[in-house]
Order: structure tokens, then sequence, then C-alpha cells
């Protein structure tokens, strides 16, 4: 199968395809004329990296994911704690934006939003503590 029809099965860009060929997550073969060709296996790990990654793993957990499906005398403890760590970091951004969401409420619900100059908004956000994201 050629990359087209492999970025078509796997649900994923053709360039995204290269790029997991060039950081190594997948090896297709190829042909005499140089093109690649995806066997049924390769089509397997495109398939499981894109779930993967639409589960938001990074491309190091999907890899070391990859690895431990391979492995058939992998311990699931060795899965479980990947995706537990991803858990805990999602959870963790959840609840930041959740926080932010309600900070960024509050200040919208105190702004008239008239024709003065006086804004909650700006002042709210001047006076805002913790650590920002460029911080």
């Amino acid at each position: 199968m050629n990359i087209s029809d492999a970025a078509q099965h796997a649900g994923l860009p053709a360039k995204t395809i290269r790029y997991y060929e060039d950081i190594g997550l997948v090896g297709p073969n190829r042909d005499t004329n140089g093109y690649r060709v995806f066997s049924e296996r390769e089509l397997h790990k495109l398939t499981f990296l894109a779930r993967s990654r639409a589960l938001g793993f990074s491309i190091e957990d999907c890899r070391a994911l990859l690895a431990l499906y391979e492995d058939q005398s992998r311990a699931s403890s060795d899965v479980k704690r990947i995706a537990k760590e991803h858990l805990d970091e999602i959870e963790t951004k959840i609840a930041d934006l959740v926080a932010m969401r309600d900070t960024l409420s509050e200040l919208v619900h105190a702004c008239s939003g008239d024709d003065r100059p006086d804004c909650p908004i700006l002042k709210g956000i001047e006076h805002a503590s913790g650590p920002t994201k460029n911080s």
C-alpha cells in the first residue's frame, strides 16, 4: 500500500506519516522505484499512533506505548503508568481551564460594558496574581 492509501486508512496526513518515519516510529519498506510500501503491520502502527495522538499522548509516550504494545512480555503496569501520568496531566489542565473560565467570567460580569473608560476586566488582568503562561 502506498503512502496515500496508508494515510487514508490510518486517518493521518501523508506529511505526518513521513514525519513518523523520519523519527523512527514506522519503517515502511521501499519499492524498487523508491516509493514507500506499507505492510499491514505498518498500517496497524499508523492507526495505533493516530489513536494515541488523538488521546493527547506525546510523541515519546506514543513511542513507549508502541514498544509496549509490540512487547508480548510487557507488564500492564508499565502501560498503566504512562496512561495514568497522561491522565493526571489532563486533569491538571482541566482544573487550570476551569479556574481561568471562572476568573474571566467574574471579570466579564463585573464590567458594565458602557462608554466609560473604567474597565474591571483590564484592572483584573493588571492585578492578577499567580503565574502567567509566559513566566
